[in-house]
């Protein structure tokens, strides 16, 4: 990875920048799941605001980049949603720059962000790195002249075994996409544990391709190097 991007519990720090980036929050996500009958206890925000203020205490931050997702629900603006993205929008836009990226799942999200004249993009470019949702490739100038790519979307993680047992752990991924160095960020989403890489259909389209050899990084109490995927998967933790 470039020496001038370091990982930060779920997020990545651009050093030279002194820029965060955070994405697939998807806020709102208990509604969503309550509306279905499913029993969610509602603490989303709070854990989330609490991880990402632990965050940012440690670094010299001016600027937050979302890479989107920043809402659940597809088709529709939930209560829930209204008021914990403004309220979280709130809270970043008293001290940092904002910049909000349009996910697959924000159709709606721009009518929240207006609220807060904030204009969603279909991606943001600094320096010599593009950053984006990762739900489609964006065939421009600024992704071909850049040399670094940092998506969301796919919400990566390694289930690894000990012992008999099983868990599963979000994960940074880096590789490869074309001749360009791409980083996939795993969700920042504090109520789930993401999608098993070694198990799981691939939905972006970036990881459509051979990633045996991208290295994954583990995120636990701490980042963990588990080397190349290829031997997570020959191998049993």
């Amino acid at each position: 990875m470039d020496k001038n991007i370091k990982i930060k519990d779920l997020s990545l720090y651009l050093k030279k920048e002194k820029t965060l980036v955070i994405g697939d929050i998807h806020l709102g996500y208990e509604e969503a799941m309550i509306s279905q009958g499913v029993l969610f206890p509602k603490f989303q925000f709070k854990e989330t605001l609490s991880r990402l203020v632990k965050i940012l205490d440690k670094l010299d931050v001016k600027k937050i980049v979302i890479t989107g997702d920043l809402k659940h629900e597809f088709g529709r603006i939930l209560k829930t949603e209204w008021s914990d993205v403004l309220d979280f929008l709130d809270f970043l836009l008293k001290k940092y720059e904002v910049i909000v990226l349009k996910g697959n799942h924000d159709p709606f999200l721009e009518f929240i962000a207006e609220k807060k004249n904030i204009s969603l993009r279909p991606y943001y470019k600094v320096n010599d790195i593009f950053i984006c949702h990762g739900d489609k490739i964006l065939d421009n100038l600024d992704f071909h002249s850049s040399k670094i790519i940092i998506i969301g979307h796919e919400h990566p993680a390694v289930s690894v075994s000990e012992n008999n047992r099983k868990e599963t752990f979000k994960c940074f991924l880096v590789g490869k996409y074309k001749n360009k160095e791409l980083i996939v960020m795993p969700s920042f989403n504090v109520l789930t544990e993401g999608s098993d890489i070694l198990r799981n259909e691939i939905l972006s389209p970036f990881l459509k391709q051979d990633i045996d050899d991208f290295e994954v990084y583990v995120i636990a109490d701490k980042v963990y190097s588990f080397g190349k995927l290829k031997n997570i998967k020959q191998k049993d933790f």
